[in-house]
Order: C-alpha cells, then structure tokens, then sequence
C-alpha cells in the first residue's frame, strides 16, 4: 500500500467514525449507524471525483475500503460507550477534515484544475461527507455556520496549501496541506476567532449591507 493509498484509508475510517458517533449521538439503530458511516466516508470523495470527471467514483469501486468502512461503523456501535463523548468525535472530524482536504486539493491539481478549482474540490472533499452527515441528522451544516471553530475555512486552507506546494512536490504538499488544516482549525477554536456574519438590527431584522 503506496503512502497515498494509506491517507485515503485513515481519511475514510476516520471519517466512519465521525459518522457512527454523530449517528449514535443521535440514537439512530445500527442500520441508520451503518448508513451515516458510510455517507460520510465516501460523500466528499464521491462529490470530489465526479467533480474531477472520475466516474464512477474510486471509492465506490474499491471494495476492501468499503469493508473497511462498514466493520468501522459496526465497532463503533459496539464500542462507542467506552469513547469520550465530544472530544473523540471532534478529533476524528478533524483528521478526516485535513486528509481529505488534502487529497482532494491534490487530485484536482494532478487533472488540470487551477487555482481556485483546487481550493474548491479540495474544500469539497474534506467537508462534503459532513455535511450530508449533519443534513441526515436534522443539523444546520457547520459548512455554514460554526462559531469560534473553522471548518470549511480550515479545508480551504489547508487545500490552498496543497495545491501550491504540488509543483515542488506532492509528498511535502499534502503533508503541509494536512498540517496547515488541523492548525487553523484547532487554533480557531482555542482562540474562539469568528468569522463575521449579518448584524441584527434592534427590531430584530437584519441590517442592510
């Protein structure tokens, strides 16, 4: 298993993981565990690559991930009264976040895409399976709003790492692309920096720009 291969598996497992416990959070059966692993394993590499023009997704097609994500989610089931409540499932969401990112980010540079298109389809990899996770629970996704935790904004910047450092090389990128997600994520947090939003006016309406 090359080093790349080995990021798509810890990215994926971990983000099963992510999936099982916001599912279990939510008392869903082990069928509703089963399903939120695995939609948000696969969603934001599945959006990626069909984005890239890779169909069908590689995810979908690679069956020792997809067993790999369903013995996840059944471990969690099983296990998950023995997990720190919070905290295990922040860190999870984290990693998943940075590698996918990251991978994202550099699959779009190795087909051609820009810039920008690099930012985005990483960003789209890292957040894509959480927010169908949060859509399925009843959740606003925290793609859109998260106070004093970057989240979108973390996978963007860790994409933008990735994608400039892909042409001196891909190892050294998608190592800083990791790294520069995690810090800005959890520095956001333990600095509670917010991102600005609309001003609420003293009726309770929204001010105009």
């Amino acid at each position: 298993m090359g080093g790349e291969d080995a990021l798509v598996l810890v990215g994926t497992i971990t983000f099963a993981v992510s999936g099982a416990l916001t599912a279990i959070k939510q008392r869903f059966d082990i069928v509703g565990v089963l399903v939120l692993a695995f939609v948000t394993a696969i969603g934001g590499g599945s959006i990626r690559d069909v984005t890239a023009g890779i169909v069908p997704p590689a995810s979908l097609t690679n069956e020792p991930l997809l067993w790999a994500v369903f013995v996840t989610g059944l471990l969690v089931f099983v296990l998950h009264r023995y997990l720190p409540e919070g905290r295990t499932l922040y860190v999870f969401d984290t990693a998943s976040l940075a590698i996918f990112a990251a991978l994202g980010a550099q699959r779009a540079a190795e087909v051609g895409f820009g810039f920008w298109g690099t930012v985005f389809a990483g960003a789209v990899s890292g957040v894509g399976g959480g927010i169908i996770r949060d859509l399925l629970t009843g959740q606003i996704p925290v793609v859109l709003y998260r106070s004093g935790d970057f989240y979108a904004t973390a996978g963007a910047v860790g994409a933008a790492t990735t994608g400039l450092l892909m042409p001196v090389d891909p190892l050294l990128a998608l190592s800083a692309g990791i790294a520069a997600t995690v810090l800005v994520r959890v520095g956001s947090r333990l600095a509670g920096i917010n991102l600005p939003v609309p001003r609420e006016d003293t009726t309770g309406g929204v001010d105009e720009p």
